[in-house]
């Protein structure tokens, strides 16, 4: 069984250093993968490490 760590979109944002919007558009982009559960978002450790790895500029 696998331990897989997820964020909410506020949780990213805090740790970026933007606004949840900023986050919430990234993921409309389809920039930054996440996953609905309901009505929220939920973003993979594993695809935060991917999209910062490929945005290095943020």
């Amino acid at each position: 069984m696998t331990t897989d760590q997820y964020y909410t979109i506020k949780e990213v944002a805090k740790m970026l250093k933007v606004v949840y919007l900023t986050v919430y558009r990234w993921i409309q982009a389809k920039k930054l993968i996440a996953i609905k559960a309901g009505k929220q978002y939920r973003i993979k450790r594993e695809d935060l490490d991917y999209f910062l790895r490929r945005n290095d500029t943020i």
